[in-house]
């Protein structure tokens, strides 16, 4: 046994120097003069410093822009990530499922198909939104569960679609919409009595815009749908008063309203002023742009070709090979590049890169891509692992520092060490603690003031140390803007810790330790592991994995506990 102990300790891959507090250098008052004066959180929290931490193929090349002048093809367009935002039935599915329509990804036959499913679950109107929300669940219940993907072009622009849910049982996966996001399509509606659910304090309305900014979608248009609805009927003062309201509360969430949001009238069931501009006889007031040419004129925000590669993963699956999707962040990747999985630090090398249905020799940043990796198992990695360049990799941490604003917090809460949350950075959800409040920012001068702080309340700026449950991938928000900024959700406790079925927690927590095993014993000589494979051994690394990671809950020191080493015997070498 104590061979077999040393010997997986050898192999534990989050080695002390890794799993250290990465702290900025001494915090000095001119770092926090660089902090986002429009960031914000929702505790929901925003750092703006963090640490660091069968179609046929076709073969082109999607390259980095300052190689488009001697590599690209002259007809490459530029491409944009836009994520669909805003209140549960504003329309955003049947206005990304319209888009899809009218720039020629769907034909009319799956139309008439979509129109004849929605007649038969008595929901006629939400034929478009079947487009986007391709599951059963989400047609049978009506609302989109699952962000939502999908790609179109315009005469400059490729564009990928990210559906996000807008019901706040599903924020998180709007979460994880946002951060892979360039730009937001924030849907309103117009119908009367929508929009003021949909704003006033709770609607997601709110929270998304909130969300979005933290997130780092700098730029919004803000489409005002449902103008052809018997309430509305195109009238400017529907849309002006609409207008009126959003405009305060976009700059009180950051936001240059003049610079970077744009307002725009649009029926995304008929799709009236979308690729084309609204008929005067319709609509005699509008003197704007319609969708598809606002798109088009947005800039595409700065990104960084010649960076250390960075993309985070979103998503995995076998596909004669081990094959992640993601977004590239920073860098550029080829095939025959060898990259290194963290925070595991796996040497993988790329097979093959795919954008859309295309196979692609090079991806740039911004781009959406599915890369085939060889030298891991697709069962080793996880949702919010990071492929990375192998000289300069991206940071593993367990516990940060951090500057955070904070929005909101729930009724009679204040935020102090030990104030337990959810964190959520590019494609992590992972739960963690405020372990101790350092400093707290003046807001005037943006400089730390000198006074002990035990706890803050709304809308304080706090410098503070958090810790994670288990190894994340961060970076300094300086240097990876992507990659450093993050927000803490937490929810009412009776939702966190009474209503959630037993087993559930055992779900989660025997999947993190099967997780540890996979990564921490595999390498391991396996005809040892087996023929000492008892309890015995898996109360050592059970304790072992406690001592490291520390999230396990007292839930298992009861009956769960043989439960879980049971099934870990029959998985463990699965």
């Amino acid at each position: 046994m104590p061979d077999l102990e040393e010997e997986i300790r050898s192999l534990q891959l989050d080695s002390a120097e890794d799993n250290g507090v990465v702290n900025p250098e001494e915090t000095k008052p001119d770092e926090f003069d660089r902090m986002e004066e429009d960031s914000k959180e929702v505790v929901e929290t925003h750092s703006t410093e963090s640490v660091q931490v069968g179609k046929k193929v076709k073969q082109k090349d999607i390259l980095a822009p300052e190689d488009e002048a001697e590599e690209m093809e002259s007809n490459e367009k530029r491409h944009l990530n836009v994520v669909f935002i805003g209140h549960v039935d504003a329309g955003k599915s049947t206005t990304g499922g319209q888009i899809l329509f009218l720039s020629g990804q769907v034909d009319d036959r799956t139309i008439q198909k979509y129109e004849k499913e929605a007649k038969d679950k008595s929901r006629e109107s939400w034929y478009m939104a079947y487009i986007m929300d391709t599951n059963e669940e989400e047609r049978v219940k009506g609302k989109t569960v699952e962000v939502g993907r999908a790609h179109f072009e315009t005469e400059t622009t490729r564009f990928t679609i990210l559906d996000a849910p807008g019901h706040k049982s599903y924020v998180p996966n709007m979460i994880s919409g946002a951060s892979q996001a360039d730009i937001g399509v924030l849907v309103i509606s117009a119908r009367k009595g929508e929009f003021e659910t949909g704003y006033e304090r709770g609607g997601q309305t709110r929270e998304h815009v909130q969300l979005a900014k933290t997130l780092g979608v700098s730029k919004l248009l803000v489409v005002v749908n449902k103008m052809d609805d018997p309430t509305v009927k195109w009238a400017k003062e529907r849309y002006d008063e609409i207008e009126s309201k959003m405009v305060p509360f976009l700059k009180s969430s950051g936001y240059n309203v003049k610079k970077d949001v744009q307002f725009l009238p649009i029926s995304g069931l008929l799709g009236t002023n979308m690729k084309t501009r609204v008929d005067k006889k319709e609509c005699s007031w509008w003197d704007g742009p319609c969708l598809f040419e606002a798109l088009d004129a947005i800039e595409i925000p700065p990104r960084d070709p010649n960076g250390p590669f960075r993309m985070p993963i979103i998503d995995k699956f076998k596909d004669m090979g081990t094959v992640v999707m993601g977004k590239v962040e920073s860098g550029s990747v080829r095939e025959g590049d060898g990259l290194l999985v963290m925070p595991n630090k796996a040497h993988v090398k790329v097979i093959a890169i795919f954008c859309d249905e295309d196979k692609v020799r090079r991806a740039g940043p911004g781009e959406n891509v599915r890369v085939k990796l060889s030298g891991i198992e697709e069962e080793d990695i996880l949702s919010g692992f990071v492929l990375s360049s192998v000289e300069k990799p991206i940071a593993a941490v367990t516990e940060f520092i951090a500057q955070l604003q904070i929005l909101e917090l729930l009724e009679n809460a204040i935020f102090t060490a030990g104030y337990k949350a959810v964190l959520h950075i590019h494609s992590v959800v992972e739960e963690c603690e405020i372990v101790e409040l350092l400093q707290q920012i003046d807001p005037k001068t943006k400089r730390p003031m000198k006074k002990k702080i035990l706890f803050v309340k709304n809308s304080a700026v706090v410098v503070c140390r958090v810790q994670v449950n288990n190894t994340i991938c961060i970076e300094k928000f300086a240097d990876f803007p992507q990659l450093g900024r993050f927000t803490l959700r937490t929810e009412e406790k009776s939702t966190l810790l009474l209503e959630v079925p037993d087993w559930m927690h055992v779900a989660c927590l025997y999947h993190d330790l099967s997780h540890f095993l996979a990564f921490h014993v595999r390498a391991a000589t396996e005809a040892v592991i087996r023929q000492q494979f008892g309890d015995g051994v898996i109360d050592e690394l059970f304790d072992l994995y406690r001592k490291k990671l520390g999230v396990l809950s007292s839930m298992l020191e009861s009956g769960k506990r043989i439960n879980l080493f049971v099934l870990l015997k029959r998985e463990a070498f699965n």
